[in-house]
């Protein structure tokens, strides 16, 4: 359509860095014309063709399967800029499609930064909005919809609302997270962000016991000292503590955007610097530890091959996506007899848990290794009912991503379906941003179905997005 072509244009040839030159100091909210022409072209998009409409963008995270089949395309391509930094008051003025990074690049020059980052770069703002963001600083924040002072969703007759957890749609303000653009996608947000320094101090503590595992990381978290609190467990017994917090100076900095691999360092070093920028994406650089899938840890061709441009999370979700369509890695497994089953999950338990979730998984499942990031509720006052946290509850979510190849013959989905049933018995939660297999009724009583239709029936009463449950987990 014209105003799809219209609305993309403008992103071509922009780079994160770009955009983030584009940003300047100055109040956020206040108008901004380009932005307003932008919305303009995209609500009249959505008016006329927003039946069924999906994304049409630069990047994706999200790990599910769906059914392919025609569809109109949403090009919301150009809402990836920065629109203003308020030092003042601490936030980020930003559209909805702008990547994590152009975030970060456009507001630490200015002393501040998200106050919650995800481990992924090309992660957007809108997509944690609408999804579920994390990362080691959410012991303190929250969870990323837990940083959004406001923002701006385009709903699917073309209406753009304004949401904030005091007006007329603080309904939708508290209901849109963990619903992926079933009742609308996010235009503009406003970040709140939190002050930074030059450095990040990281140390690290091996700790034997899981159960004390647990408890050093709930220690962690209840004091004043660290800006960022997360662990890791590279097997049975093997966990360490690892904790961050702002600096001015540093003795040395180390490097782990191309030959040095980040999640190597961890058993080696009590203690490491990095400059901010290179501590936010550590994980990026080889997607946690997932490259190696890509070779990219090879040292040969981490050099030839790859090189620092491309060891990133961008290029290993578009070898990811090569490979999935035309079973590159999977074939040679099928041939020699193997069953592969993909399992890609975070799963926040409650900490008291953690140690008991921890030995079940090593057993059943096997997978390392596995991120451990503390997260707790920021305000005990506000409900998500979507993604319901409890209150005063520290929770821990657990991330592991890998394929299990097993020679036995399984049920579909045995072993995703295993660790479903275990969150779910010690009170734990699931992020949909992967495949989930849970029947309706189970699905509407986790995740509020009630909560749920009371939004549809308001910002979608005819349907034009898809349900909630047939996208998440039908892969419509």
């Amino acid at each position: 359509m014209a105003e799809q072509a219209v609305a993309g244009s403008v992103a071509k040839g922009r780079s994160p860095a770009a955009r983030a030159e584009a940003a300047s100091t100055g109040q956020a909210g206040r108008v901004h014309p380009a932005h307003e022409a932008r919305k303009a072209v995209l609500a009249r998009a959505m008016r006329q063709n927003g039946v069924g409409a999906r994304l049409q963008k630069t990047t994706t995270n999200l790990f599910r399967d769906r059914q392919e089949a025609p569809a109109k395309r949403l090009d919301v391509r150009s809402m990836n800029n920065v629109l203003a930094i308020d030092t003042e008051r601490g936030l980020i003025d930003t559209e909805g499609m702008t990547p994590y990074d152009g975030l970060v690049d456009a507001s630490l020059p200015h002393g501040l930064m998200p106050t919650v980052v995800p481990e992924l770069r090309s992660i957007t703002i809108g997509g944690a909005l609408a999804g579920i963001g994390i990362e080691s600083s959410s012991f303190r924040y929250g969870l990323v919809h837990e940083t959004i002072e406001s923002f701006d969703v385009l709903l699917a007759d073309g209406e753009v609302v304004t949401c904030r957890a005091d007006n007329e749609h603080s309904d939708l303000f508290f209901g849109f997270p963990n619903t992926f653009g079933t009742l609308g996608y996010a235009l503009r947000t406003i970040v709140k962000g939190h002050p930074s320094k030059r450095y990040v101090k990281i140390e690290h503590r091996p700790v034997d016991d899981a159960s004390a595992f647990g408890e050093a990381l709930a220690s962690a978290c209840a004091s004043d000292t660290f800006d960022f609190v997360e662990g890791e467990v590279f097997g049975p017994g093997r966990h360490y503590l690892s904790t961050g917090r702002f600096v001015d100076e540093a003795p040395y900095v180390s490097d782990y955007t191309f030959k040095q691999i980040y999640y190597r360092s961890i058993p080696n070093r009590l203690e490491d610097y990095l400059t901010a920028r290179d501590f936010i994406w550590r994980w990026d650089t080889d997607w946690f530890w997932c490259s190696k899938a890509t070779g990219a840890q090879n040292p040969l061709l981490r050099r030839l091959v790859f090189g620092p441009k491309r060891l990133n999370s961008r290029v290993y979700m578009r070898l990811l996506q090569l490979s999935s369509r035309y079973s590159l890695l999977e074939r040679p497994y099928r041939l020699l007899g193997y069953r592969s089953e993909s399992v890609i999950q975070d799963v926040p338990i409650p900490v008291e848990k953690l140690s008991v979730f921890l030995e079940w998984f090593h057993k059943e499942i096997g997978i390392a290794p596995v991120w451990c990031c503390p997260v707790r509720a920021y305000d005990p006052q506000h409900r998500y009912p979507l993604f319901p946290l409890e209150p005063g509850q520290l929770y821990v979510n657990v991330g592991f991503w890998d394929v299990l190849r097993r020679r036995e013959d399984r049920p579909r989905a045995y072993y995703n379906r295993l660790i479903e049933a275990k969150v779910k018995e010690l009170g734990g939660l699931k992020s949909l941003y992967s495949d989930a297999f849970y029947e309706r009724a189970e699905f509407d009583r986790i995740y509020d179905r009630a909560a749920y239709d009371r939004l549809k029936a308001r910002y979608d009463p005819n349907g034009r997005l898809k349900d909630i449950y047939d996208k998440c987990i039908l892969g419509a």
